[in-house]
């Protein structure tokens, strides 16, 4: 089946098969992007338009314009597509570094208060943990059976076909990942201006201001370079893990003075006042903390630009979750040898708080450090949200212009400009707390259709290789839970947010019906994107 291309939302052949529908731009060709400083007004002779099979970087003829942080070269003569850059280390780093990041410095209150007990509390922070690494397994076997970037969407499209593909791709776009971005760089933003805001709050504006450039910044970072944005991956987390041991050598340095009182308190309630914990109590203590551990999945939205990605997929996966399950439970145990639960609770900002209780004139390292960890984290939600745009619009659900490359940078410039400017327009509103829950209601209910794909596929598709295969007991417990984290906040305490959500879902299939199923075509959009690609310097791209 093959739509209009260059009309807007249709519906495309597979990406590999599709020529991506070129908008006659004479003066933007993969000829013109052979080097670094080539004449953007010179147009071909015969006038013709862009397509990818004429989209071929000669990087042997680029060496001495490139910038080498655009990346490694290439075959003398390649169809432009995003270059394998991703070894194991970023890929480790990458996991990490989006996992680790704003969740365990806001949601550890969250968490303890729905939660009413130490003890529970540490279990929750275990179970989340292994769920995430159950969840990572099982995605791990779906990166190495379908390795086409895009992570969720790219598997509903081969389990269930295009209209769940679009419905997640319609969410994620304009949802969750904006938000999460919006969350994160509101924490911070919010540890930014902090200190210098003394005896009050800081001021909204100021704190969305500042928010606003750190998103402005990690794009430019972003659609520079590929390899820059890895590198600032790796960099910020190294810092963030050093955080972390700083902030676990305090916790383990108290408890050997004997601050142990709210630690030895196990299940006992730490306010009587509150009431019995509730199905519903439990199921949003594990939002707050698998908030904290969201991220998990991020390296499958990359597998085209991880090198060897039937090893390093698996491996990364491997490496990557049991060190961040480890971080969270020592770091809340160390918060809990310094801080009362209900000084956790009240704490609008517990690092900083448990710094100045225990690293004493060392305490200005906790909001640098938070700061640091929180930037990486957003660095890294941004470099995979692109790419779902980037993958969606190659196969025609989006509109073509977020599927093309910079011709010289080779990186998704117009996916990576969309999806900042749906983040900025997600600040707005500025309240974390209502945000994460919000997000991970939305989250599981994909989450859960995932597993569901793998275990579907293994009876549709058993012959299918799959270079690393999981027990199928996982997919199954984690599609459980995911069941239960969606329908037991319904059921306990129904808030008119996840109305918001699947109200948001089902929305989708507005534009899906005309658009992608009847093929409607948006006669604006050929003039649209040939006006971007001059602006932007992008071709379209084939995938390989």
């Amino acid at each position: 089946m093959k739509g209009e291309n260059n009309q807007g939302f249709v519906l495309d052949e597979p990406a590999k098969e599709k020529s991506n529908g070129g908008v006659t731009v004479p003066g933007i060709t993969a000829e013109n992007a052979q080097g670094g400083e080539e004449d953007l007004g010179n147009s071909k002779s015969d006038g013709s338009s862009i397509s990818s099979s004429e989209s071929e970087v000669n990087t042997s003829d680029a060496d001495k314009g490139k910038d080498k942080l655009g990346g490694s070269s290439t075959e003398e003569v390649d169809a432009v597509h995003l270059k394998r850059r991703v070894g194991l280390f970023s890929g480790v780093a990458l996991i990490v570094g989006t996992m680790i990041g704003s969740g365990i410095f806001v949601s550890p209150s969250g968490l303890l208060y729905r939660s009413e007990s130490v003890a529970t509390c540490l279990i929750i922070w275990g179970a989340c943990g292994a769920l995430s690494m159950l969840g990572a397994l099982s995605y791990a076997e779906l990166g190495t059976m379908i390795t086409q970037s895009g992570a969720e969407y790219s598997y509903f499209l081969e389990a269930f076909g295009p209209m769940p593909a679009f419905l997640f791709c319609w969410v994620s776009t304009f949802l969750l990942k904006p938000s999460q971005l919006a969350i994160i760089s509101l924490s911070f933003a919010k540890y930014t201006v902090e200190p210098f805001i003394v005896g009050c709050e800081p001021p909204d504006l100021v704190v969305k201001l500042v928010c606003a450039a750190t998103i402005a910044s990690i794009t430019f970072i972003n659609c520079y370079s590929v390899s820059l944005a890895t590198k600032v991956q790796n960099i910020f987390t190294a810092a963030k893990l050093i955080a972390i041991f700083i902030i676990i050598c305090g916790g383990i340095y108290m408890i050997a003075l004997g601050n142990v009182s709210y630690l030895s308190t196990g299940f006992e309630p730490f306010d009587p006042s509150l009431s019995p914990t509730t199905f519903s109590d439990i199921a949003t203590a594990f939002y707050s903390g698998l908030w904290a551990y969201d991220g998990w999945n991020n390296l499958n939205y990359v597998t085209e630009e991880l090198k060897n990605p039937f090893v390093n997929l698996p491996r990364a996966i491997i490496i990557g979750l049991p060190l961040v399950t480890g971080c969270y439970i020592l770091v809340n145990v160390a918060y809990l040898a310094v801080l009362s639960p209900i000084e956790m609770i009240n704490s609008p900002a517990v690092a900083v708080t448990f710094g100045a209780r225990a690293l004493a004139s060392w305490a200005w390292l906790m909001p640098l450090a938070v700061c640091v960890s929180t930037f990486g984290s957003a660095n890294g939600t941004l470099f995979v949200g692109g790419r779902l745009s980037y993958v969606a619009s190659r196969e025609g659900h989006l509109v073509d212009i977020l599927s093309y490359v910079h011709v010289r940078r080779l990186t998704p410039s117009p996916a990576l400009l969309f999806n900042t400017l749906i983040a900025l327009l997600m600040i707005i509103p500025g309240n974390i707390g209502s945000l994460i829950d919000f997000f991970s209601f939305t989250a599981w209910i994909f989450y859960g259709g995932c597993m569901a794909a793998l275990i579907l596929m293994r009876y549709t598709r058993p012959n299918a290789p799959r270079p690393y295969k999981v027990p199928i007991i996982m997919p199954i417990i984690v599609l459980i839970v995911s069941v239960y984290l969606v329908v037991a906040p319904i059921v306990e305490d129904p808030q008119i947010e996840y109305l918001y959500a699947t109200m948001f879902i089902l929305a989708g299939l507005i534009f899906y019906i005309p658009f992608i199923y009847y093929k409607v075509p948006v006669k604006c959009m050929g003039p649209v994107t040939a006006f971007l690609q001059y602006l932007l310097e992008v071709v379209p791209t084939k995938y390989e």
